[in-house]
């Protein structure tokens, strides 16, 4: 966007500002009014203030919507709960704090299970008021907060999960910490508010500001050639640059998100940029500086416009990145070469440079709870009582075993296939599916995900095996609406709903997560989508050059076009 007077970027926008910038402001640093809602039991939920306050402290009011109208039917409120994610950058946790967190999933919330989520940590779902406090008790006692996983903030930092190179990824792995808590909010409130914390009096936000972000902030550290953290769908990304096996530096890449609403086309999936080159030593000032750019330009008047991939497109990618130097003393250096080849999990053993063992499960959504023919989360117990190591929670809504002695390996293995864990007929398509959480707790949820993941997955794997091709993998993701948690917008097929019982259908991203998918069919059924995928899959099959993956294939057949630009291909 150009000013009309002096052809010079708009570098704030000018307007009315959005409520949320008003309740931030308002809210003593995040406190607000939460400690009185929490002691009124006239209701389950949250005033409007706080209703968006609870987030900064990594939790979202929810309600059960398979019975809000029984509920309204019945004069009652709906059923009021929260979902709490945890903060937990590059997603390790001990099998000590497993053991803790499945305890309270399984005694204080309405579901009882454990959800791995796609940031690289775990939610609980279905707290109600009155284990709201203890809950942020207990957790903290394990060493574990929610600190700024949800709100106008960075949020919960990934990291690429790779037991095998594990001394480099124990390098990444630690800079994910140091970046996490870098950027994290220097309010007090949390402490004061959950856990009974002495009141001190907060002055100012050196990094987020008096008014935080304008927006939700996503940061990663990855290590090539495995692009699992999706690069792409994060507003800042440090890839990790190594020489002779040790860490060197990042090339850092801005702007990424996926993020868009049904029928505006000023909203868009968009990849990030790559700024450049900078060596280990001014990670955290870059850091810093990307989140103060992004905090003074990023527009505060339209909140669909607030994420940095608009702020790029608007001022200018070289300007933002001209202002990252200034103000962090730092010159981006030309990007070192790196290459992404995988972006999913390694299931089953691997073997580390240390001869420890590593054993990959894929959990299905994510979804850890105890099924008539697969007790996983009673498996997950068991393996944590016993296991000597770590558990490392990977983007892809999956756990790896970490560390296990050889000693150790056939026991814990046994275990995992006693309880389901483990299934040797699981077919590559499976391994590279995911959903989002949607019906029946997010209140943003337009159509089903996670439930209906099994189905489509189910119809998927009939039409590769009617094709001859049901050993091949096509990344296959699902979410409920199109805010982006599943990563639809970087898959080969991506189904992103638009109502009860219909998808938008996305074709041509491809197998590592470096292209956004196109619009190809709106508004379908499931059944429509089969009969699409059937003619699409079998026209693959046929017409395919040797290795060609799906997504790639619909772009060279000129099927969908490819999107090199989003903001000018995506609807075009």
């Amino acid at each position: 966007m150009l000013d009309s007077n002096d052809s010079k970027p708009t570098l704030v926008v000018e307007g009315k500002l959005a409520d949320n910038e008003r309740l931030k402001k308002e809210s003593d640093f995040l406190r607000g009014t939460i400690t009185r809602d929490l002691g009124d039991q006239t209701t389950g939920g949250f005033t409007t203030d706080n209703f968006q306050l609870i987030r900064f402290h990594g939790m979202y009011q929810q309600d059960d919507r398979d019975i809000r109208g029984e509920r309204a039917s019945q004069k009652l409120e709906p059923l009021h709960n929260v979902m709490l994610r945890a903060r937990m950058p590059g997603g390790i946790i001990s099998p000590e704090q497993w053991l803790v967190i499945e305890k309270f999933a399984e005694e204080n919330t309405m579901y009882g299970s454990v959800r791995l989520t796609t940031r690289q940590t775990f939610q609980f779902h279905g707290v109600l008021k009155p284990h709201i406090k203890d809950m942020h008790k207990v957790i903290n006692a394990a060493g574990i907060d929610s600190i700024a996983t949800a709100g106008d903030v960075n949020r919960n930092v990934l990291c690429t999960t790779n037991p095998v190179e594990s001394v480099l990824h124990a390098e990444a792995y630690e800079w994910s910490k140091r970046i996490s808590e870098h950027l994290l909010p220097k309010t007090r409130a949390y402490a004061e508010i959950w856990l009974d914390g002495e009141k001190v009096k907060t002055t100012e936000e050196p990094i987020l500001g008096e008014t935080y972000l304008p927006r939700k902030f996503k940061t990663t550290v990855s290590i090539p050639p495995n692009n699992e953290v999706d690069v792409h769908a994060n507003d800042l990304n440090f890839v990790a640059i190594a020489e002779d096996g040790k860490l060197v530096g990042w090339n850092v890449l801005v702007g990424g998100g996926l993020a868009m609403t049904h029928g505006d086309t000023g909203t868009y999936p968009r990849k990030a940029d790559d700024f450049g080159f900078i060596p280990l030593e001014h990670t955290l000032a870059v850091a810093e500086h990307v989140v103060s750019v992004q905090r003074d330009w990023g527009n505060r008047v339209n909140r669909k416009n607030a994420k940095t991939k608009y702020t790029l497109d608007r001022v200018g990618t070289e300007v933002f990145k001209a202002e990252v130097e200034r103000r962090a003393g730092v010159t981006f250096a030309p990007s070192r070469p790196y290459e992404f080849t995988a972006r999913g999990d390694r299931f089953g053993w691997v073997e580390g440079f240390d001869g420890k063992h590593h054993l990959t499960l894929y959990l299905l959504s994510g979804r850890i709870l105890d099924y008539p023919d697969r007790p996983l989360k009673t498996g997950l117990r068991k393996i944590a009582e016993i296991h000597k190591g770590d558990f490392r929670m990977t983007a892809n809504q999956n756990l790896v075993i970490a560390g296990i002695a050889p000693e150790d390996r056939a026991e814990i293995e046994q275990i995992a296939r006693d309880h389901g864990l483990i299934d040797d007929l699981m077919t590559p398509l499976m391994k590279n599916s995911m959903a989002c959480v949607a019906l029946p707790t997010c209140p943003l949820a337009m159509a089903e995900a996670e439930r209906f993941l099994p189905d489509l997955i189910a119809s998927v794997e009939g039409l590769l095996a009617k094709h001859g091709v049901a050993q091949d993998a096509i990344v296959l993701r699902v979410v409920g609406c199109p805010n982006g948690c599943g990563r639809a917008m970087l898959a080969e097929i991506g189904l992103v709903g638009k109502g009860p019982g219909k998808y938008n259908l996305h074709l041509g991203g491809n197998d590592v997560g470096t292209r956004v998918p196109k619009l190809y069919r709106e508004n379908i059924s499931p059944e429509v989508i089969e009969e699409e995928l059937d003619g699409l899959i079998g026209r693959w099959v046929a017409e395919r050059n040797p290795g060609e993956c799906f997504g790639d294939f619909v772009i060279r057949a000129g099927i969908v076009a490819e999107v090199k630009v989003s903001k000018t291909d995506f609807y075009a």
